[in-house]
């Protein structure tokens, strides 16, 4: 006898609650729909990979309710199956293996759906780290991106790493010594010559570096600046939330960039009032 099917669907999450949305073009330079999380629905439970592949009543999740739910298919597995599997993957889905670009929640959801249905999850999930990084500000959010990651991994607060441009400085070298010419007689008019282009020397070095010193820093960033300081605020709010002890690293590292988002976003409405 056939085994009978069982409903196979996902759940989509947006992690930002719709501030993607909103913020994305200030921020990015292009508009995001959602930061997507996935879980995959079957057997009465939904599975999802989470510091390490985890399981809880549908929807029941830490990520509150769907904002959709997609139709994956039928499949006719039993449930012992698809949780054999899941322990042979489980090496490969671990807080050490989490790549929040290319190996997260939604890479495990797609090998999960491809193994009960045959099929895997739409293609604009899959895409979205490749939509992030393809935007102008994409390349410049990389330290961001890889010390949340460190933290994912190690559980802990990450050290603020700054990436703000700063204003190259203007370095001059140090007067040339006056070499002493064995074969030449030392003379004082000689060495009273020496010692005046030596002083004219310093007096014109400190003046090129005063006047540089008074002209303001022509190379400074100041989208450089904004991005340094939207970074040190969410590692500010992530550590402050990992203090409290009451969230899980990947929650505390949502919840610091949607407080932070929303807090530009609000001055970001001013500005344009």
């Amino acid at each position: 006898m056939a085994e009978e099917g069982h409903k196979v669907s996902l759940n989509v999450y947006d992690l930002s609650n719709g501030l993607a949305r909103q913020l994305s073009t200030s921020f990015l330079g292009k508009p995001i729909e959602a930061i997507w999380h996935t879980g995959v629905v079957v057997y009465g439970k939904e599975y999802f990979f989470g510091g390490g592949i985890q399981s809880t009543a549908a929807g029941a999740t830490q990520y509150g309710r769907p904002v959709r739910v997609i139709d994956l298919g039928v499949t006719h597995l039993p449930r012992e199956v698809f949780e054999d599997y899941l322990r042979d993957i489980a090496p490969r889905y671990t807080a050490e293996t989490y790549r929040l670009m290319t190996h997260n929640c939604n890479n495990f959801t797609n090998e999960a759906a491809q193994f009960l249905v045959g099929a895997g999850i739409p293609e604009y999930i899959l895409s979205l780290p490749g939509e992030v990084m393809s935007s102008p500000m994409g390349p410049l959010i990389m330290p961001m991106i890889q010390n949340l990651e460190a933290t994912l991994r190690s559980n802990t607060a990450p050290q603020t790493q700054q990436f703000v441009p700063t204003p190259a400085s203007v370095s001059l070298p140090p007067p040339p010594a006056a070499v002493a010419d064995s074969k030449a007689p030392a003379s004082t008019t000689t060495a009273t010559a020496a010692a005046d282009s030596s002083s004219t020397k310093q007096e014109e070095a400190k003046k090129v570096e005063k006047e540089t010193q008074d002209k303001p820093a022509a190379s400074a960033d100041p989208l450089g600046n904004m991005r340094g300081k939207v970074q040190e605020e969410v590692m500010k709010e992530f550590a402050a939330i990992m203090a409290s002890g009451t969230f899980r690293a990947s929650e505390a590292a949502a919840l610091a960039m949607r407080r932070v988002m929303e807090r530009h976003g609000d001055a970001t409405t001013m500005q344009q009032a």
